[in-house]
């Protein structure tokens, strides 16, 4: 396992800068935020793909840094019932993939997108609850009608470009919400689509990360690194849906923290025992959402807090005692 951080979190930085910072604090990696909700501050594939002069100028950063590129970010929502949105964030991904062609990464970070509940939806519609019937018939529709296609055909098309592993990042309001819809759509689609296992996502819906991770073993294509602190509180009062703005964090049932703060010491390292026997040998990409911190103080206290525990080395020596 290595170190990464997803370095869109600098808004207005130059990206020199933030390379700079990832230095400071010894990080060789990083995934880079290249269209969708992550946007393209720092890394714009459709620029990139055309201007050779921009492709070169942009690893140069990277070059100069001694930083490699481990996954691009280019989450949306391309099953969005907009259609001009769902171009876009289609747009988006495929361009994610044919600059990670360029970049020779194999790995492209989104989300499966939500649908509406029909084809004449203005908004998509996360289906939370089995009754009344109704909803069966938007899961159904959304699924066999939607999700499933899309993604044969675009996981084909990263396939052809060398992006053999789509990572979902496993997201309340989107169909790939936990380890069940995950599997589920790879199963329909194929070994391309994998999980971007993010924690944070799974501690609120009551999900045990460590559990979760023994469920898609061998489907994990990449990790986030972020916390998620439950306030028993207000949780015993709202339970865990919780709509109220992140700004909210006194009266919110849960709020993202970063690492060590939500969690302590000894479930982070139950969590990457559970990865290494999962066979995952990836990038622990910190992504920085803690609204308690400023990105600079969480940012370094995750690198302080999550370096000891990440298990460095690929294979274990051997078992000499057994």
């Amino acid at each position: 396992m290595i170190l990464s951080v997803l370095a869109n979190l600098y808004h207005g930085v130059k990206l020199p800068d933030v390379l700079d910072k990832m230095k400071e604090l010894g990080i060789h990696s990083v995934e880079i935020g290249a269209g969708g909700y992550p946007g393209k501050e720092y890394c714009d594939p459709a620029v990139l793909l055309k201007d050779r002069t921009a492709f070169y100028k942009f690893m140069e950063s990277f070059n100069a840094y001694d930083i490699d590129i481990c996954a691009l970010a280019a989450h949306g929502n391309p099953v969005h019932p907009d259609r001009d949105l769902a171009a876009s964030f289609d747009a988006d991904f495929k361009n994610a993939v044919l600059l990670a062609e360029k970049l020779e990464i194999d790995t492209v970070v989104t989300f499966s997108g939500c649908p509406g509940d029909s084809e004449n939806s203005k908004y998509p519609n996360w289906v939370t609850c089995p009754w009344p019937d109704d909803f069966q018939e938007i899961l159904k529709w959304q699924w066999e009608d939607v999700l499933i296609p899309y993604w044969q055909k675009t996981a084909e098309f990263a396939a052809e470009h060398g992006v053999s592993h789509i990572a979902f990042e496993m997201h309340p309001g989107f169909c790939v919400y936990n380890p069940e819809t995950l599997l589920k759509l790879r199963s329909a689609v194929g070994n391309v689509i994998g999980a971007n296992f993010d924690p944070s996502h799974l501690i609120w819906q009551g999900i045990q990360p460590a559990s979760a991770v023994r469920e898609l073993a061998g489907a994990i294509y990449h990790v986030h690194a972020k916390d998620t602190k439950i306030d028993a509180i207000n949780t015993a009062k709202y339970g865990v849906l919780d709509t109220k703005h992140y700004g909210d964090e006194l009266n919110r049932s849960w709020i993202f923290r970063t690492c060590g703060y939500g969690n302590p010491e000894g479930w982070w390292r139950e969590f990457f025992s559970e990865l290494q026997l999962a066979g995952y040998d990836g990038p622990i990409s910190i992504e920085h959402e803690d609204s308690l911190m400023s990105v600079d103080e969480g940012l370094k206290k995750a690198v302080q807090f999550l370096r000891p525990l990440i298990i460095e080395d690929e294979k274990p020596s051997a078992m000499g005692w057994a």
